[in-house]
């Protein structure tokens, strides 16, 4: 799907004057979007929130020399491939200075040639093309799932069992080396839906789940969200 260009500024816009009084030392967050179509319901998961600062940053050119001094956490909701070195040396620094990353749903699909990113930092790939032995990932809209916490952790402390209905990944590559958060049973998904990534230098999570409104606004799944930022941040 083509790039969401516009959408991204007018909901910057958005959270800049919906935004109460920052408290004294807020999560400093980047939401970073583009590559991929998505419901404005996902900015309404940062409004009012006293703990963030907000900005928002769409692809192209999202990864700026800044983000190690001014970001606590990144948080992607975009499908790209940074390929630029620059770009990429930002990234590695930011992440190798002990800031934060979540990731979330289809930015799983990011950085398809950067094998680094999908082996050692997220744990994880959406296949979009075909390689020799692994075929690509499948997906499929609109699916009722039973989500189930199987860990001890920040990230799920205080979300219980719960059915949400949003889109199946079927497929993905997972690294052994991911700490699963979320399972489900549903046979047109993975079974790991929630997982600590195995990047030592960083705290890094990534959360399938968020495909729509459906998701957006669903109590397990805000609280989810705001778990993993706090977590990432080293607020939790």
């Amino acid at each position: 799907m083509p790039p969401c260009i516009f959408r991204p500024l007018i909901c910057a816009l958005l959270l800049a004057a919906m935004a109460p009084a920052a408290q004294a030392d807020p999560v400093r967050l980047l939401l970073v979007t583009g590559g991929h179509e998505h419901e404005l319901t996902f900015y309404e998961m940062f409004l009012g929130r006293e703990d963030y600062n907000v900005t928002v940053n769409p692809h192209p050119k999202a990864i700026r020399p800044w983000l190690s001094k001014r970001i606590d956490v990144l948080v992607l909701y975009d499908l790209a491939e940074v390929s630029d070195q620059a770009e990429r040396q930002h990234l590695r620094a930011f992440l190798e200075s002990g800031k934060g990353l979540v990731v979330l749903h289809h930015a799983i699909a990011n950085n398809q040639q950067w094998p680094w990113w999908s082996q050692e930092v997220v744990g994880g790939r959406y296949v979009l093309k075909g390689e020799p032995g692994t075929p690509p990932s499948t997906y499929k809209h609109d699916v009722d799932m039973e989500v189930r916490p199987v860990a001890t952790h920040p990230v799920v402390e205080g979300v219980g069992p719960f059915r949400i209905r949003d889109e199946a990944y079927k497929g993905m590559w997972i690294s052994p080396q991911v700490k699963v958060l979320l399972e489900t049973d549903s046979p047109e998904n993975d079974k790991p839906l929630a997982w600590i990534g195995p990047y030592a230098k960083s705290r890094v999570v990534f959360l399938q789940l968020g495909h729509g409104s459906d998701a957006h606004r669903h109590p397990s799944y805000r609280k989810l969200v705001h778990n993993a930022i706090a977590w990432a941040a080293g607020r939790r």
